[in-house]
């Protein structure tokens, strides 16, 4: 998945309507896998994907039914 702006390898990627509307289940689940397999060379590339996921759970809920284990969206106490 290294075309239209949505590459992993890019952490200066704006997430856009556009990028956002380009996913279907296919490349969500690509997303899902990289998350999943968290072997990336730095943790912000990680992040940026993390954020991805997030904004897809917020924007196509549709796509990401099968993937909100992978979102962190439990309230923690930090006491």
């Amino acid at each position: 998945m290294k075309s239209n702006n949505i590459s992993p390898n890019n952490s200066e990627r704006k997430i856009t309507k556009e990028i956002i509307h380009e996913f279907d289940d296919k490349l969500t689940a690509k997303l899902a896998k990289r998350l999943e397999e968290d072997d990336y060379p730095s943790p912000f590339e990680g992040l940026d994907d993390w954020h991805l996921l997030r904004a897809l759970a917020i924007h196509r809920p549709e796509l990401t039914l099968d993937y909100h284990h992978l979102i962190d969206q439990e309230p923690f106490d930090e006491d």
